[in-house]
């Protein structure tokens, strides 16, 4: 798909699954550089607007839809839904390299901003089993989800839940299984992903798997997506993890990559020609 993020920046404060911390409002102020676009931070310590009770605060493009992080993400929901080539991808798995890079938050806010458009309906499913976050972020209780489909073969739609954003319908991980890869390789994980396309020709299909360092299951996953992202955190994923990660899941899947908690500009920092999306708040894996 070419070069689909621009260079951008964004601030944000530390974040942590399921604890309702207030984020500190960003006012960035644009400048141009040599090498780009540079947002420096300005961390204030008025808050986001409250949370409804049980939602991650930091989930910005729902708290905060006309804050500066929120628009960021509809730069890359634009870049995503809008190629300068070829068709958009219907289904889209984010993942990293390393655990704690914040795959689960820029999933999450992805999953968002794409339902909050005109057209747009979302199916966010979440397939890090092994430790889910997704229902947490949106304030779900631990329920079934993923997992038991997978061993029961019973109607799909029957594990939806449904998210306070219009258009946005989660499947949430489940219940942890104790043969994780054994379930996400079968045929019935290929078999899922081909029927929800098909059965919902309308909707986007937004993942959340993974590093395939600590889980062999997310590279099988990959096989059966239209694209991925990958989200690494600046000053802290390795150069080589990364490309190991290009190599391993295929650099014709590979949509962009989203530099996490980044203060400059990194613009074609780990060479492969692509532009970088960052923001910068802690958050789950």
């Amino acid at each position: 798909m070419g070069k689909i993020f621009d260079a951008l920046e964004k601030a944000g404060k530390s974040m942590e699954t399921g604890r309702n911390k207030s984020v500190a409002e960003r006012k960035p102020k644009a400048e141009k550089t040599g090498n780009g676009n540079v947002v420096p931070l300005a961390t204030h310590k008025q808050p986001l607007p409250s949370a409804p009770e049980g939602i991650d605060p930091n989930l910005v493009t729902l708290h905060s839809p006309q804050s500066a992080e929120a628009e960021l993400f509809k730069v890359l929901r634009t870049n995503l839904l809008f190629p300068s080539a070829g068709r958009p991808p219907k289904s889209i798995m984010v993942t990293s390299a390393l655990p704690g890079e914040g795959k689960s938050f820029v999933c999450a806010n992805l999953a968002v901003s794409i339902a909050k458009g005109i057209e747009e309906h979302v199916l966010l499913i979440d397939a890090d089993i092994r430790k889910p976050t997704i229902h947490t972020i949106f304030g779900l209780e631990p329920t079934s989800g993923l997992s038991q489909y997978l061993v029961t073969g019973s109607d799909v739609s029957k594990y939806f839940a449904k998210s306070t954003v219009p258009k946005l319908t989660i499947l949430p991980a489940g219940k942890p299984p104790e043969n994780p890869t054994e379930l996400l390789t079968t045929q019935k994980m290929k078999a899922l992903l081909e029927e929800v396309a098909q059965r919902y020709e309308d909707r986007y299909i937004v993942i959340d798997s993974a590093p395939p360092s600590l889980a062999t299951e997310t590279a099988a996953i990959a096989n059966y997506v239209d694209g991925i992202i990958i989200v690494v955190k600046a000053g802290r994923t390795p150069r080589n993890a990364v490309s190991e990660l290009i190599e391993q899941l295929g650099k014709e899947k590979i949509l962009g990559i989203v530099m996490n908690h980044s203060d400059h500009t990194v613009k074609k920092y780990y060479g492969y020609g692509k532009s970088y999306y960052k923001s910068t708040p802690e958050q789950p894996t």
